[in-house]
């Protein structure tokens, strides 16, 4: 791909420190997400936002069709802004198919990176065999095929899936205007990668410590799955909190940044 990969995925770093942590956000965010969690890193780490391709108001200098025809290329994204940055001992928080993004590139470059943070993470979101992964194939595609009828139905449909807290109107509200906001069509096609993909058989080859933090309510990302991957994981940690919602970066912000800051500085 041509041009600034900076500027592509508007890239923002503030902090300072040796150490470098890298915040990958989800499907149907940007780098919004992280405000509430984020800056309470720039004191020890240089803090990196940005947006995967697609996901931002600049979705159409940072997608390229074959690039992006699977999360390998997002993850291709994540190494060449570590190359841009020139960034060592990098830590990645990643939330939902963000944290799977991060996981990809520290397969790809185990060396550069010293640990995982997942949020809510699934390396295959279907019920297979003894595999509980949350959903059928068939309500997978029936979701699909709801983004291509309406992007605003498929928002305000999903968003109250993912925050499941009816005390929270402000952050439902915040959460369905990302959703309803998001660019169709690369949208819809980063939802199939996460929805149908199935990336379990790579689990054993990740060397990279992980904690991975899983909410109790999360329908989305049911609690067995957070078992699977502890289970398949070398070296990971599993912080359930109990809470509702796939977002703990933005519904329990303080707790998720406590688990984080914990865990980095165990390190």
């Amino acid at each position: 791909m041509n041009g600034n990969v900076l500027l592509r995925h508007r890239v923002r770093v503030n902090g300072s420190g040796s150490r470098a942590l890298l915040f990958s956000h989800g499907l149907g965010f940007d780098q919004r997400a992280w405000r509430l969690v984020a800056p309470a890193f720039e004191a020890t780490h240089r803090v990196v936002v940005f947006d995967h391709a697609g996901c931002s108001a600049a979705a159409a200098q940072s997608y390229d069709e074959a690039r992006h025809g699977s999360l390998h290329g997002y993850a291709q994204d994540l190494l060449d802004i570590c190359d841009a940055l020139a960034l060592e001992r990098v830590s990645v928080v990643g939330h939902s198919v963000g944290g799977m993004i991060g996981l990809l590139a520290s397969l790809a470059q185990p060396a550069r990176f010293e640990r995982l943070v997942l949020l809510t993470a699934s390396p295959c979101y279907m019920n297979l065999g003894d595999y509980a992964g949350g959903f059928d194939r068939a309500d997978l595609e029936a979701v699909l095929a709801m983004m291509e009828r309406s992007m605003l139905g498929w928002a305000q449909f999903m968003a109250p899936m993912a925050l499941n807290d009816p005390s929270r109107p402000e952050l439902l509200s915040e959460v369905e205007s990302s959703f309803a906001a998001s660019d169709p069509y690369t949208t819809q096609r980063l939802a199939r990668l996460v929805f149908l993909g199935d990336h379990r058989a790579l689990m054993p080859q990740v060397s990279v410590p992980a904690l991975l933090v899983q909410c109790a309510g999360d329908v989305v990302v049911p609690v067995p799955v957070g078992h699977w991957l502890h289970e398949h994981l070398a070296g990971s940690e599993l912080a359930l909190l109990d809470t509702a919602g796939h977002c703990p970066q933005l519904s329990q912000a303080p707790r998720t940044t406590a688990l984080i800051a914990q865990y980095l500085g165990a390190a």
